[in-house]
């Protein structure tokens, strides 16, 4: 326990340490920036003012996808109340997406309802944008937002961890978050991020594909490190979860305590 607990405190450490949270904080980078504009419309009715728009480095893992997983994006940002929005990135090609959470959430992946989409061509392939240098691109007006609807995942044939949270007492956590990372000491940014797990403390997490991965679960989605009342747990004592490309791995369970217990 006191292993675990320690394991815990480093991870803690780790996230108070992290710039902006799970994201990186919305100012201008020193060197090697580029910038990119636009005006995000949804189709039909509703606006996605108020909402985020977000990148994913090409190079810091697989495209994004709306069916299959949640990869975590590398930048996020506000759109403003006229629907436009403004960012600042190092220079390199970016998957696009947009998101307005109907709770006014932060960001997560999109619930029944949500205003969502991924930037794609004609044929539904997630499109890359080139951000370079001291250069401004602009994307004019970027239709495609719409009602979020989960009948779309898809449920055969994907890669995917499965389990249940509880707690010390054994009592079955809802609203809990599970993370996958790359790295032993799970630092930095997350890979992939499940739904929150439902009443019964069940949760799946989606994945672009095989590997061994570490995990982490806490109560919410990011944006600093978390407080004393809530909760976090580390899966296996911080021994990776390795799965097979198109398997549904079970029994991935976890314990979980409070950030601030003492011991």
């Amino acid at each position: 326990m006191r292993k675990y607990l320690s394991m815990l405190s480093g991870v803690i450490v780790s996230i108070a340490l992290m710039s902006g949270g799970l994201f990186p904080a919305e100012k201008p980078l020193e060197t090697g920036a580029g910038f990119v504009k636009g005006l995000l419309v949804a189709d039909g009715s509703g606006s996605l003012a108020g909402g985020t728009v977000f990148f994913f480095n090409e190079l810091s893992g697989p495209a994004p996808s709306s069916t299959r997983y949640w990869r975590v994006p590398d930048y996020a940002f506000k759109i403003s109340d006229d629907g436009s929005f403004q960012a600042t990135l190092p220079a390199g090609s970016y998957y696009m997406g947009a998101s307005k959470k109907l709770s006014g959430g932060p960001l997560g992946p999109p619930q029944d309802g949500d205003l969502f989409f991924i930037s794609e061509d004609e044929k539904g392939n997630p499109l890359l944008h080139k951000v370079q240098e001291n250069q401004t691109l602009n994307m004019g007006t970027v239709t495609g937002a719409a009602p979020f609807s989960r009948t779309i995942l898809v449920t055969e044939g994907i890669t995917s961890l499965e389990g249940t949270i509880r707690n010390e007492q054994g009592r079955p956590l809802d609203g809990m978050i599970v993370f996958a990372f790359s790295n032993p000491m799970m630092v930095g940014r997350p890979l992939y991020v499940s739904e929150r797990s439902s009443s019964e403390g069940t949760y799946l997490l989606r994945l672009a594909g095989g590997g061994s991965y570490y995990l982490r679960t806490r109560d919410d989605y990011g944006g600093g490190p978390p407080s004393a009342d809530q909760v976090m747990g580390i899966y296996g004592k911080g021994q990776p979860v390795t799965v097979v490309t198109g398997q549904n791995l079970k029994g991935i369970d976890f314990t979980v305590t409070k950030v601030g217990i003492a011991e």
